[in-house]
């Protein structure tokens, strides 16, 4: 993996990537030049038109990371691929045209756009076809030691052979730590130099995943690994980079303490992403108004009762405000005002509710919170007081998630399908704190992205 703005990318998607975006490029020329040839029997290579092939390549590019084109499942499945492409291309020709009304000079003629769009889609196509077994095969995946043979070691061993992982375990090293839970592992008492017998397994990375650390840190064994150039990483930094969560099992606060990250409330930082609030607020809710009170009327039609409600939520270090939604549920949904989990397929909730959920526009009205500061277009989802008082008797750190402004969309949402449980609750807060941890304007660029998959393909919505 290689780390950009403190987020970790797999390298076949950055490969795959930088492929597509320069196919991309190619079929923006090949579909000018084409409908050039069919009009006037020449080709003249025009440099001028470079802008334009630029924002043919990114505008479908933006749209391919914003469908999951670039997930592993993707990777992996010519056929899933495939669908996940024709509508990027789609989307991303309508984000064309936006910025064609922005910019009229890097427009396209309509017949040159149609082959580009053909044109890219097939090369795309043929490639993942072409290269699927070796984006999605051993040779793009980290060796991996492990030093340990417990309860940690069998949990590193289980995630690498599940679908997607981007790392193979060449060996297990029994630390005599405690129980033995890998089989195969060998006990450092038979290894002469364990430097040699990394080097013999072909190794580049050691993981130390002891269970008990206290007097049995094998100190010489990590000092001469290290200077051998080989990357050592603690059992909670590589399940952090592994799975984009915050391992609660394995955590501790001084590896919170010691461990990068949790710069969101940095100035710069704070101040560039309510810059970016203030005007996507602004302009969603302009744009959405008309969608709004459409909803509202549509709700009022439905059900007796108001279009809006008022919820109290906890929002920055633990402040309460009240979030404003459409109505999705019937007004006696909550008797006394008691707070209750939703459930699948709840009751409560009405025919036009159902709708609202999946395609998200109940949330619409959230934007007006954002724009009055109380919350931020990407963050943990707040949650209701009587909720959070529970939680936090319930599960570790979950008022470290109130480090950040809750969001309307986050890291949480788009990796983990809608839950309403204490279970559900400890999953989201692994992923919580990693965004807490690892906030960038990029991760927040890639959430508002990928926000778009969850919003065309609603799993788990309610």
């Amino acid at each position: 993996m290689i780390r950009l703005f403190k987020h970790y990318v797999p390298y076949p998607v950055l490969l795959l990537g930088l492929i597509d975006f320069v196919l991309l490029l190619v079929a923006a020329q090949a579909g000018w030049a084409l409908r050039l040839w069919q009009m006037s029997g020449a080709f003249d290579a025009d440099a001028a038109r470079l802008p334009n092939m630029f924002a043919f390549a990114l505008s479908v590019q933006i749209a391919m990371v914003a469908v999951g084109v670039y997930g592993m499942q993707a990777i992996r499945s010519v056929r899933f691929a495939v669908a996940r492409l024709m509508v990027a291309v789609m989307l991303g020709i309508i984000l064309l045209s936006l910025v064609f009304f922005v910019a009229p000079p890097v427009s396209f003629w309509r017949s040159s756009l149609l082959y580009a769009m053909w044109l890219g889609l097939l090369a795309m196509t043929l490639v993942r076809v072409l290269a699927r077994d070796l984006l999605g095969g051993e040779r793009f995946k980290r060796r991996v030691m492990v030093l340990g043979a417990g309860p940690r070691a069998a949990r590193i061993e289980a995630l690498a052979r599940s679908n997607g992982a981007g790392f193979a375990v060449v060996g297990f090293v029994g630390m005599n730590d405690g129980a033995v839970a890998v089989a195969s592992a060998v006990n450092r008492d038979a290894i002469p130099s364990l430097p040699d017998h990394l080097l013999r397994l072909g190794a580049g990375e050691v993981v130390l995943a002891l269970e008990e650390r206290r007097n049995a840190l094998p100190l010489n064994d990590l000092l001469k690994i290290k200077t051998t150039g080989v990357l050592v990483h603690d059992f909670s930094s590589f399940l952090e980079r592994e799975t984009g969560r915050v391992d609660l099992d394995s955590l501790n606060p001084s590896w919170l303490i010691f461990s990068d990250g949790f710069s969101a409330g940095q100035r710069l930082s704070r101040f560039a992403k309510r810059l970016f609030d203030i005007a996507a607020s602004l302009m969603l809710l302009l744009l959405t108004l008309p969608l709004i009170a459409l909803t509202a009327l549509a709700i009022m039609v439905e059900s007796k009762g108001p279009a809006f409600y008022r919820q109290r939520r906890v929002g920055l270090y633990g402040q309460p405000f009240d979030v404003v939604k459409l109505r999705s549920m019937r007004t006696d949904a909550e008797i006394g005002g008691i707070a209750v989990w939703a459930q699948k397929d709840d009751p409560r909730v009405t025919r036009i509710g159902r709708i609202i959920r999946k395609l998200r526009i109940d949330e619409l009205p959230q934007a007006w919170s954002v724009l009055k500061g109380e919350m931020s277009f990407v963050g943990p989802r707040p949650e209701r007081p009587q909720f959070v008082a529970d939680l936090e008797q319930r599960l570790p750190y979950y008022a470290e998630r109130h480090v950040v402004k809750p969001g309307i969309t986050g890291w949480a949402q788009i990796n983990y399908p809608y839950g309403a449980s204490i279970e559900d609750a400890r999953e989201k807060l692994e992923f919580d704190l990693y965004y807490a941890k690892n906030y960038s304007p990029f991760l927040d660029l890639l959430i508002l992205l990928q926000t778009a998959r969850v919003v065309l393909w609603p799993e788990g919505a309610r």
